[in-house]
C-alpha cells in the first residue's frame, strides 16, 4: 500500500492517471527518513520524506546542487518535509561494490569538488574544539588538527562536501554514477567524502592507490595536498561521528555506544599523524 502522504504532484512526473495507477517500492524506512520508487509504466521516480537532519535536502539542492550543477538526481517536486527526484539507477556501490565501481566513484567527487564555492567555510578551525567539548571524552591535543584545518583554509579553496559519501549513497544506470541523498552537504575545505570511500573500498580488500590516483587525476589536485585534505577531513568526519553517536545515537541506536572507543582511536591516530 502507498503512503498517504504522497504529493499529487507525483501524476504530474509520472503522468500516471491516478495514484492507484502507481506501483511502489519502499526503498528504505528509518526514524528520520522514508524513500519510495514510484513508476508507471516506464517511468518512475524517487519519493522521499525526511524529519530532522534528513529534512534539509530541499534546501541543499537550493544551495548547492542547482546553482553549482552538481551531479545529482533532478529535483522535480519540494514541499513540506516531501521532495520527488528523478531516478538516476537502480545499482549502487553498495550492491555492486568493484574495484571499478570505486575509482569512477573518486571521478564523480571530483566533479563535485572542483565546482566553485563563495563564502566562508561551514566547518571552520573554531569547530573543532566546540565538537570535541560537546564529545567530552577526548583525552589528546587535537589542537594539530585545529592548525591543520586553518591553513588548509588559508591556503586551498573551499569545496561540497556530502557529508554521506558512501556506496549506498552512490546509483548507477549502467551509463554513469550519481551521487544521491544529500541533506548533510555543507563546504568545507577539506576531503572527508574521499577520506570515507577509501575507507570503504580498503574494508572490501580493494587498493586504496587507484581511488586516490583518480581522484587527483579528475581533480588536477595536487597529491601531497590531497594527503592533508584526506587526514583533516577523516578527523573532522569522526568529530562529527562521536558529536552525533553522544548526543544521540546512544538513544535511538543502543548499539552504536559501541562505535564510540573505535572512533577516539581512529580520530587519535589522525591527529597524530598532523602532529
Amino acid at each position: 500500500m502507498l503512503p498517504a502522504w504522497l504529493p499529487l504532484a507525483v501524476l504530474d512526473v509520472t503522468q500516471a492517471p491516478s495514484l492507484d495507477a502507481l506501483h511502489g517500492e519502499l526503498l528504505r524506512q528509518w526514524a528520520s527518513s522514508e524513500v519510495w520508487r514510484l513508476s508507471y509504466g516506464l517511468r518512475s521516480v524517487i519519493v522521499k520524506r525526511g524529519t530532522d537532519a534528513q529534512s534539509g535536502e530541499a534546501s541543499s539542492y537550493q544551495r548547492f546542487v542547482v546553482p553549482l550543477g552538481l551531479p545529482a538526481p533532478e529535483l522535480l517536486y519540494a514541499a513540506d518535509g516531501v521532495i520527488v527526484l528523478e531516478d538516476v539507477g537502480r545499482v549502487t556501490l553498495e550492491q555492486e561494490p568493484t574495484a571499478d565501481g570505486f575509482v569512477a566513484a573518486a571521478g564523480l567527487l571530483a566533479s563535485i569538488r572542483t565546482a566553485v564555492v563563495d563564502g566562508p567555510s561551514d566547518f571552520p578551525p573554531a569547530r573543532v574544539k566546540e565538537l570535541a567539548d560537546r564529545i567530552g571524552r577526548i583525552a589528546f591535543d587535537v589542537s594539530p588538527l585545529v592548525e591543520a584545518l586553518t591553513r588548509l583554509q588559508q591556503e586551498e579553496p573551499l569545496g561540497v562536501v556530502h557529508g554521506d559519501f558512501v556506496p549506498k549513497n552512490l546509483v548507477t544506470d549502467g551509463r554513469r554514477w550519481t551521487a544521491v541523498d544529500w541533506p548533510l552537504a555543507y563546504t568545507a575545505p577539506h576531503l572527508s567524502d574521499l577520506y570515507t570511500l577509501i575507507r570503504d573500498a580498503v574494508a572490501l580488500g580493494h587498493d586504496r592507490g587507484p581511488i586516490v590516483a583518480r581522484y587527483v587525476e579528475a581533480a588536477a589536485a595536487d597529491p601531497f595536498v590531497v594527503d592533508r585534505q584526506l587526514l583533516v577531513g577523516g578527523a573532522c568526519l569522526c568529530l562529527l561521528a562521536l558529536t552525533f553517536v553522544v548526543e544521540e545515537g546512544q538513544h535511538t541506536i543502543p548499539e552504536s555506544a559501541g562505535w564510540i572507543d573505535p572512533l577516539l582511536a581512529e580520530l587519535a591516530d589522525l591527529v597524530e599523524q598532523l602532529s
